[in-house]
């Protein structure tokens, strides 16, 4: 349909729509599946009128079929049936209006509705999203809880009312939408998606009540499925009776058979919750108490000991033992200390009888040079000499003198040598 076109050389409106109507009267009949939500059948028209809507979008279109199409499935299609239609595109030139011309109806029956939501089962759990490690924790006791559920409905009811009156603080943010029909998928989606985003919410519960195989669709939705996998806060989902198993309870991080069990399972009994504190300060009591005899038994059988009713024994015990080791050192040390004392006193008698001081003390003489050399021969001094000779008690100065001859100088010097060497 490329036309060359301009401000200048614009196409007429019905131009349009018939070109519009040539490219689709060329498109081939196909197979489309919804939910009839709209049925207009008049008395003598020999056409049929109804609304085709996908159920997990807010999408539809308009199908037109005649009588004699529609008079073969009246008996099992109804407003809100799930149909698989055989039509073919047709576009209305005078209102620029698509529509399908349906040449062959048939319903969807509970038994292939049931096959597909087996088959989506399957295809979501091989992606994990139904993984028991997916799942999370609730709350013990949540602050505020977010409830989806239709308006004024028995699910709403017996959530709130059983809630309250386990915990009567309890507090709800309630989303009411549609929970059933065409409209129903989008809008609990996007209920869900409003609660995750709410940073007060801590736990989300899905509520309704039973219903048909039908009714439950919207909530084995793939749509609605993977919106709740990818949730930040606890979804519970409470959808029907004990039978019912919608796909919601697999991905829901937890399950309820009723609203009324839900719940139970969201919010604590005030009373049970009572009666545990209760319960668990009589068995702290009971075994604080235990522990105390326990410890009193273990003192009194401490002190009951001989070491702790008579704490000085042991000391006094080890006394005499200590008195007789100090008596031993002591009397060791004494025999060592008199014995280096005699020692001692040996060492010090020859060292003075070995001593110069002590020959000198038996009137001998030392005589010095001035420069402090011993004169050890007579021929070391010269005549008038001057010396110094010393004596036990002190030293004195001496001369020396002439003799008749120096022989008998020397003979004076070598017997007064002799001597020296003597003593």
């Amino acid at each position: 349909m490329a036309l060359n076109t301009s401000p200048d050389a614009p196409l007429p409106v019905g131009e349009v729509s018939r070109l519009i109507g040539g490219w689709i009267d060329r498109l081939g009949a196909i197979w489309v599946e919804g939910q009839i939500t709209q049925l207009s059948r008049r008395p003598g028209a020999g056409v049929v009128f109804m609304t085709l809507r996908d159920p997990s979008h807010d999408i539809s279109v308009s199908v037109t079929c005649y009588r004699q199409v529609f008079d073969a499935v009246a008996d099992v299609v109804s407003e809100g049936a799930r149909v698989v239609v055989r039509a073919k595109p047709e576009w209305y030139e005078r209102r620029g209006q698509l529509s399908l011309r349906a040449a062959e109806i048939k319903p969807v029956g509970v038994g292939e509705l049931l096959a597909r939501i087996e088959q989506l089962k399957k295809s979501l759990a091989a992606e994990g999203l139904f993984a028991p490690e997916r799942k999370k924790t609730l709350p013990f006791l949540p602050q505020l809880i977010g409830l989806v559920t239709g308006r004024a409905s028995a699910a709403e009811r017996d959530v709130l009312e059983n809630a309250r009156h386990r915990w009567p603080a309890v507090r709800f943010e309630v989303r009411n939408v549609p929970v059933q029909g065409v409209h129903a998928v989008p809008q609990v989606v996007q209920a869900v998606k409003d609660l995750d985003g709410h940073d007060e919410v801590d736990v989300i519960i899905v509520a309704r009540g039973g219903g048909s195989v039908e009714d439950l669709l919207p909530f084995s939705d793939e749509q609605l499925v993977r919106a709740v996998a990818s949730c930040r806060t606890p979804v519970v989902s409470a959808i029907g009776h004990e039978p019912d198993n919608p796909l919601l309870d697999h991905v829901a991080d937890l399950r309820a058979s009723t609203p009324t069990d839900a719940a139970k399972k969201v919010v604590p009994d005030v009373g049970e919750e009572h009666e545990r504190v209760q319960w668990l300060r009589d068995r702290a009591r009971r075994s604080v108490d235990a522990f105390l005899d326990r410890e009193a038994r273990g003192l009194a059988h401490a002190l009951a000991r001989p070491c702790m009713e008579h704490p000085h024994r042991m000391v006094e015990e080890r006394e005499e033992q200590v008195a007789a080791l100090v008596d031993r050192s002591r009397r060791t040390l004494g025999h060592l200390l008199d014995r280096a004392g005699s020692e001692l006193t040996h060492t010090h008698a020859r060292v003075v009888a070995l001593s110069p001081a002590a020959t000198l003390q038996r009137g001998y003489a030392v005589l010095q040079k001035p420069d402090g050399t011993v004169v050890r021969a007579p021929g070391e001094v010269a005549v008038d000499e001057e010396l110094r000779a010393r004596v036990a008690e002190g030293s004195f100065t001496v001369r020396t003198t002439q003799t008749d001859t120096a022989r008998q100088a020397g003979h004076t010097d070598d017997a007064n040598h002799t001597n020296n060497a003597e003593n």
